[in-house]
């Protein structure tokens, strides 16, 4: 069996992707508490046990080395009468809020440097292979007076992936050029772009990068992912009247135990939803699927829209600008409201889009407050942005749901944990190539 250390491993997305490849996780490591224990109660799960046949460490990597990584691994049982083996694959995802699109980038979050340690523990354990995981900003996130751990001063303006690749070759890998995958392309219900980096030892095979596993036409859908955790059970048995394969995927188990058989799970755990006042249910309503808030906002403003069946929100316009119940529905209806009227009926807020039901789901985030369902006008579970992400239902997020405010910049809960993970089909993707060349 090939062995593997997973580095800023979260919950464990990468993990789950290489035990379903057949590699056998002896290390792994993250910095945050709240993650540890849902990854360590996964892999108690699977069999892994601390000590025994595998470790966990909770550790900022910059204070992780090489002989600590080995010397945890060397103390494990199974270990006890035979030698060390050789790791195979190294694999990681440095933290990557500083290189993200999504939000401001901001060039002096000190996160943005980890990927220089991630090459120092690769420089100090040797592995065969390695594979690194980020966001697609990390192709073009420029650095001034970067210093790598060979000692190289890099000009001004160098970006991540050439100095990433001349890292590894100074202390002795050879690296595939970067691609961005989708892991749509590879069964996952989500449409994910993600920039890959494969590196191997001198001398050793080089791998290839996953061939999609589906065609663009056999994308899974929104519908295909979590048609069967619609809460209304009418509206359920209308649109998903019996299983997808995916889903009984999902409800039997991709990643097996230590003893090589999947984890099933009779009930999805994770399934808690958010409550909503009247107000908030009814300005769901109003999005069609695949709206974003821009576009509805557009369309109220420009073609009108009947709230005639919305009376929370009929009593809110009403108060908010002084006029009668009937002058309220009119007004809407008539697609000449101002700005400032319809951001009344809407808030100001124009990131929320309710999804369409018959396509990948958006990239999964780490805050779903402004997701809505395309067949209820909620939220979605933890388990239903899990199941968008390849998580299996035996796995159980632990934790708080969720966070807020500047906990935020602190705590990891659950809705962090899935937004944060690589999807384990597209991680073993990955992983099977490298197993390929072993």
């Amino acid at each position: 069996m090939p062995y593997a250390i997973d580095l800023f491993c979260g919950a464990g997305g990468c993990s789950e992707g290489l035990i379903q490849a057949g590699f056998h996780i002896l290390f792994s490591s993250d910095i945050s508490e709240m993650v540890e224990v849902t990854y360590r109660n996964r892999h108690k799960q699977l069999g892994l046990i601390q000590g025994k046949n595998t470790w966990f460490q909770r550790a900022d990597i910059r204070n992780l080395t090489g002989t600590e990584i080995r010397q945890h691994i060397a103390n494990l049982e199974i270990f006890k009468n035979s030698p060390v083996p050789e790791i195979d694959l190294m694999i990681g995802g440095p933290s990557c809020q500083g290189f993200s699109r999504a939000g401001r980038r901001d060039k002096t979050d000190p996160r943005n440097t980890l990927f220089g340690e991630y090459v120092r523990v690769v420089s100090e354990i040797k592995p065969k292979y390695i594979v690194l995981e980020n966001v697609e900003g990390f192709v073009d996130m420029q650095f001034m007076g970067y210093k790598g751990i060979t000692g190289i001063e890099y000009p001004d303006g160098s970006v991540t992936p050439d100095i990433l690749r001349r890292e590894l070759q100074e202390i002795g890998y050879n690296t595939l050029e970067p691609r961005i995958l989708n892991a749509a392309d590879y069964g996952v219900p989500q449409r994910r772009n993600r920039i890959i980096f494969i590196g191997y030892r001198n001398g050793l095979t080089p791998p290839q990068y996953p061939a999609p596993t589906v065609t663009p036409s056999q994308q899974l859908t929104l519908l295909d992912a979590i048609g069967d955790l619609i809460t209304d059970k009418t509206i359920r048995q209308k649109v998903n009247p019996k299983y997808t394969q995916y889903q009984l995927d999902s409800i039997n188990g991709r990643t097996p135990t230590i003893t090589g058989k999947p984890l099933a799970c009779s009930t999805a755990k994770n399934q808690e939803l958010s409550k909503q006042t009247e107000i908030v249910k009814e300005r769901f309503e109003l999005f069609e699927p695949g709206e974003t808030g821009t576009n509805l906002k557009r369309r109220v403003m420009e073609a009108g829209i009947d709230i005639s069946d919305k009376p929370a929100l009929i009593a809110l316009c009403a108060k908010a600008l002084s006029m009668s119940n009937n002058e309220v529905v009119a007004l809407f209806k008539s697609g000449s409201c101002t700005k400032e009227q319809a951001e009344i009926l809407l808030t100001k807020k124009n990131i929320r889009q309710r999804w369409s039901h018959n396509a990948p789901s958006a990239t999964i985030v780490t805050i779903a407050d402004d997701y809505i369902s395309p067949w209820e006008p909620r939220t979605f579970s933890v388990r239903e942005m899990a199941r968008c992400q390849s998580f299996d239902d035996s796995f159980e997020f632990l934790g708080k749901r969720t966070t807020g405010g500047l906990l935020r910049r602190v705590e990891i809960p659950q809705y962090t944990q899935v937004g944060n993970a690589v999807p384990p089909l597209l991680a073993k993707a990955v992983a099977l190539e490298i197993k390929k060349v072993l």
